[in-house]
């Protein structure tokens, strides 16, 4: 018997979960999104009376406002967005202990070991998507089929509250059909490449020749070959529910452009400081730190680098964010936003190579969770580093009230 995979994506979640908080804007365009007056100002997500209108994730808010003068915005909280995404992961876990998750509202099911007891994966879809509506008051689209791709493909094709089914012996003339970029990893840049050859749709792509793709594409171009093709033998892992979160960032929009170095420095302290507390708070360090940098022009990259040692420690994360600024930026236009996030996440407990040459380090940890106390009882703002000062109206802000979660990697 073939696997039976399914993929469930929580339609318009971070703005589902806000309109059952508020019923009275569930007839109108609503968008999630940062504040307006401080130049936080980016769409995080939107219902689909905002999507009618043109309005795009990702996009400032004085631009969605343009397609949609009645858009409403509302101030995202992530611990609600967190407490549904936990109740609808408990749904899952009544049909199947294989549940891997890919950002905090998608994830993958392997129900194949369920079917005798609940019926085929169209019916285990259904029953799920039933009880998200009648459950938690949110809806979800499913993609059902025998492999991961494709079942993340069908989860897309039709929203909202909708399953689709694709099969071994349907998906040449469901999926074949579908512009290339809609398959999973085919990027823009990896698209435009792919087009430039004329491969404008998955079937192109499928029929193409795999070595010329190698050439084009290296291994990647290989494995997007064998993605169109249905070769996809990767295993839905089984994880427990800390996993819905891989990595803890957060980014901003400065109230003003940045023009040198000791600007970005005290965002990225900032930054810092709000991922480490987190990291503390869910007994987690990172090993990774990531950098994302969005010029007045738009142009934008990340980058990331290993540290020395797994760490929850503001300074480290802060220094190394530092490193990787300087590597990468040159200076030819001002910055308008930037984002700091910590990755590679282990337990807090968890063994490593200590640094010999660091012997204040407990001290360290010590000292920043004092910080968390404090403020914890008496506020963010209740104590703050002294270069806070040199610039309030800049850092003048808590990266707590624009937590961002970041998705999970498929290949991670």
């Amino acid at each position: 018997m073939g696997r039976s995979i399914l993929h469930v994506d929580l339609n318009n979640f971070y703005a589902s979960v806000e309109c059952l908080y508020r019923p009275e804007l569930r007839e109108k365009a609503v968008a999630v999104g940062g504040d307006v007056e401080a130049r936080h100002g980016i769409i995080l997500a939107k219902n689909y009376l905002a999507k009618a209108a043109g309005v795009k994730t990702g996009e400032a808010i004085w631009q969605a406002r343009q397609k949609c003068p009645g858009l409403i915005c509302v101030p995202p909280d992530f611990r609600k967005y967190l407490r549904f995404s936990r109740m609808a992961r408990a749904i899952y876990a009544e049909y199947t202990d294989l549940i891997e998750s890919f950002g905090i509202d998608e994830v993958w099911l392997d129900v194949t070991g369920s079917v005798q007891l609940f019926g085929d994966g169209e019916l285990i879809a259904e029953d799920i998507r039933r009880r998200l509506r009648e459950e938690l008051g949110i809806t979800g689209s499913a993609g059902v089929s025998f492999n991961k791709i494709f079942a993340k493909l069908g989860s897309d094709m039709k929203k909202p509250d909708a399953t689709t089914i694709i099969t071994e012996d349907n998906f040449k003339k469901i999926v074949w059909p579908l512009p290339v970029g809609e398959l999973l990893y085919v990027g823009r840049s990896t698209q435009q490449k792919l087009e430039i050859r004329a491969i404008n749709t998955i079937g192109d792509l499928a029929k193409h020749d795999i070595s010329k793709l190698r050439l084009l594409l290296g291994v990647w171009g290989e494995t997007l070959w064998h993605f169109a093709n249905g070769i996809d033998e990767a295993p839905v892992r089984k994880s427990g529910e800390d996993s819905i979160i891989k990595s803890v960032g957060n980014s901003t929009t400065t109230p003003r452009d940045l023009v040198n170095n000791e600007d970005v420095k005290l965002i990225v302290y900032v930054l810092a400081e709000s991922v480490a507390a987190r990291l503390r708070r869910h007994g987690l360090k990172c090993k990774t730190v990531a950098i994302s940098v969005r010029s007045t022009e738009l142009f934008s990259f990340e980058r990331q680098g290993k540290l020395l040692a797994p760490t929850y420690l503001s300074d480290h994360i802060a220094s190394k964010a530092m490193d990787l600024f300087a590597a990468n930026y040159r200076w030819d236009k001002p910055i308008r936003s930037i984002g700091v996030r910590g990755s590679d996440l282990v337990t807090a407990e968890s063994h490593f190579q200590i640094d010999l040459f660091e012997t204040d380090k407990t001290e360290k940890e010590i000292l920043e969770r004092t910080v968390d106390d404090i403020r914890r009882r008496f506020g963010y703002y209740s104590i703050q580093r002294c270069s806070m000062l040199q610039d309030q109206k800049l850092t003048g802000f808590n990266p707590k009230d624009d937590h961002i979660i970041h998705p999970v990697s498929f290949f991670k």
